[in-house]
């Protein structure tokens, strides 16, 4: 059978004692870095049976091999750095294999850099949030994208990177300056940090101190107000959603 195991995405103790059972029992256990994932089994003292790696480089490859051993009745716990192994990380490959050749598997509950955000941010949630993984990193799919969030009802949240961090902020506060954003930073971690405000105010904030780490973009949805102006603008041949 196999398991997905959500890993901490910072503080090595963010870890249910579902997970540390379900590690400890495992037969072999795939992970990203095996490195990486070492500190974390050797911090909660375990020592894996056998631990391979799965990454984006040998995902096609490995997802067969153990496909055949899930066939033999072995029990595999698949890890990523951090964090749900299938969000932006490797793991879904294998899911679809398990659907299409009709193998169990079963997900454990865990962090997720991505839900802590979105609460975080403090924005109302009744319409719900959209989650569009890492940002394009060219320019063209990242407007598109960010215009895209600006027109949404509902909180749209988004992976960033801190070298790109600064030009996503500029871009947001020149479509929309006085949209809400809310940049979370290093989440769990010891510098942890939500930033929140206009988006202009928050970009001025990064420009003179740059971050960095792992962070998440989340955008506020726009209200009914918001809506009918850009509605309003989309008619008239203006596809710009700012001032």
């Amino acid at each position: 059978m196999l398991f997905l195991v959500p890993t901490p995405i910072g503080n090595l103790r963010d870890i249910t004692l579902r997970a540390l059972d379900t590690l400890r029992e495992a037969d072999v256990i795939a992970a990203e870095d095996t490195r990486h994932s070492l500190i974390l089994l050797r911090h909660h003292g375990l020592e894996p049976r056998e631990l391979i790696s799965l990454h984006e480089h040998n995902e096609a490859r490995r997802t067969q091999e153990l496909v055949e051993r899930l066939r033999q009745g072995t029990k595999v716990a698949l890890i990523t750095d951090a964090g749900l192994p299938g969000i932006s990380d490797p793991g879904a490959r294998l899911i679809r294999a398990c659907h299409e050749q009709g193998l169990p598997f079963t997900i454990l509950p865990g962090p997720s850099a991505v839900p802590l955000a979105v609460v975080g941010a403090g924005f109302d949630l009744d319409s719900g949030w959209y989650f569009g993984g890492f940002l394009p990193p060219k320019s063209g799919g990242r407007e598109r994208e960010l215009r895209a969030a600006l027109g949404r009802g509902s909180v749209s949240a988004f992976y960033e990177s801190p070298h790109r961090l600064g030009r996503t902020l500029d871009l947001l506060a020149e479509l929309e300056p006085e949209r809400r954003v809310c940049v979370a930073r290093e989440l769990t971690k010891h510098f942890e940090e939500y930033r929140r405000g206009p988006a202009r105010e928050v970009a001025a904030h990064y420009a003179a101190q740059p971050a960095k780490g792992e962070m998440v973009v989340v955008i506020e949805g726009a209200n009914r107000a918001m809506l009918k102006a850009a509605q309003a603008a989309a008619n008239s041949g203006d596809h710009g959603l700012g001032e």
